[in-house]
């Protein structure tokens, strides 16, 4: 038997596996990648050779106000780390200037004081002047111009007045925007909720092109890159990380060559060979990337792309927060038919997206090809409201895959791991 560790909301999953059945361990470089400084050095280092841009310090003279767009509480950006070090690069060049932090909270909830403080310490969540950007309230949000997919290119007005607008965040494998980071802070992070639907259209989303570590071609990214050079996006500072969520590597500038030299590092740290297997045990990395049944589609996607047609995915996140999104939930709650669903969502003009669409058409389209089982603190009931199976532990979801293979005549199937589903991209 082989023991394995998988994270999990705070802590690990703990079980084993018969060693003649496991067909492969996918995990990304990154993990065991050794950084040659410390955190703090390479954000630092960074700032000091900025890619394609001015020190972020010389861009700030002049300046009267500078939002900085900072990520949400949904993901694991080490901000009490480059926050300080943003802000002090910033007072450097211009010890006056009138600084917000917009949060990027796309169309998740609002972050908490308790989240502001895990994010980024007690002393900037009580000394700075941090405002949750809300998607949905359209009195918030300035129009600046046409998505090349057509849609309205809406962002909160506090990005479209400052004089100075600034992005902070990380770099991972992404299911749909091919990696995360550098434009993403502007759409979906701080646009109208009419924006970000036009942007996750059915169309898109069902895109070849749109899928995890793709830039090229990828419609999705095209219209994310519009949105953050009408935005005027001067300047970002993004990192990468690992299992630990510790920065392995930075990169600050501009907001195009410095992500492309993010994604391009990123490109040799995550990406693995597909492993096909009947099963596929994957996971959403921890907290606060499972925080939700909504964000754990992403580490499906891994499964996803290494389980045989017909297999089974065993999904483990602890979603303490349950659906994570009621809209999400009561569509896949009041749907009876799955195909049905899906031909309904593809169906729907990019003007016709509707709320969390993005995240149900995902999830229909492995549901079509896999059975779901969720090791999950969520309540069972919401589990199998959205067609998931449910099980207590991983050791019960394997007997209840080996039972419903067993019913096609499959004894005994593959095995392939994924410990962090969110960290890697599967070729």
């Amino acid at each position: 038997m082989s023991p394995f560790s998988v994270p999990y909301g705070k802590s690990f999953l703990k079980f084993d596996l018969p060693d003649q059945r496991v067909k492969a361990v996918l995990t990304a470089p990154s993990h065991s990648f050794k950084p040659a400084a410390g955190e703090a050095e390479l954000v630092l280092q960074a700032f000091a050779n900025p890619i394609g841009s001015l020190p972020l310090c010389e861009l700030a003279k002049g300046k009267r106000t500078c939002t900085i767009v900072a990520s949400d509480h949904t993901r694991p950006v080490p901000s009490h780390i480059i926050m300080p070090l943003l802000l002090a690069e910033l007072r450097k060049g211009n010890p006056d200037l009138d600084i917000t932090i917009l949060l990027a909270t796309g169309m998740h909830r609002e972050s908490t004081h308790e989240d502001i403080v895990r994010m980024f310490g007690e002393h900037i969540a009580n000394t700075e002047h941090i405002v949750n950007h809300v998607a949905r309230d359209d009195d918030d949000m300035v129009d600046i111009g046409t998505l090349p997919s057509g849609g309205k290119c809406m962002i909160n007005k506090i990005a479209a007045q400052t004089d100075l607008l600034v992005a902070e965040g990380f770099i991972e494998p992404h299911l749909f925007a091919g990696f995360s980071g550098g434009r993403k802070a502007i759409l979906p992070g701080i646009s109208s909720q009419v924006t970000v639907m036009a942007n996750h259209c059915a169309e898109f989303i069902d895109s070849p092109k749109a899928r995890t570590g793709i830039l090229e071609g990828n419609p999705i990214h095209k219209d994310m890159l519009y949105a953050a050079k009408a935005a005027k996006l001067a300047f970002i500072i993004n990192v990468v990380i690992d299992a630990d969520k510790h920065i392995i590597a930075a990169f600050a500038g501009d907001r195009e060559k410095a992500h492309e030299a993010g994604t391009a590092f990123l490109s040799t740290m995550s990406g693995v060979d597909a492993a096909p297997a009947d099963i596929v045990i994957t996971t959403n990395g921890g907290f606060p990337m499972d925080l939700n049944l909504y964000q754990s589609v992403k580490g499906m996607t891994a499964g996803e792309a290494t389980c045989k047609d017909g297999g089974v995915i065993i999904m483990a996140s602890s979603a303490v927060d349950g659906h994570g999104a009621e809209d999400y939930y009561q569509t896949l709650k009041h749907m009876t038919n799955i195909q049905a669903a899906m031909d309904d969502i593809l169906s729907r003009k990019r003007n016709e997206t509707q709320y969390d669409q993005w995240a149900v058409q995902i999830l229909l389209r492995m549901l079509l090809h896999f059975t779901i089982i969720m090791v999950t603190d969520a309540p069972q009931s919401i589990v199998e409201d959205m067609h998931l199976k449910y099980a207590p532990s991983v050791e019960a979801a394997l007997q209840m895959a080996d039972e419903l293979l067993a019913a096609k005549g499959i004894h005994d199937g593959s095995i392939t791991v994924i410990p962090d589903g969110v960290a890697v991209y599967v070729r």
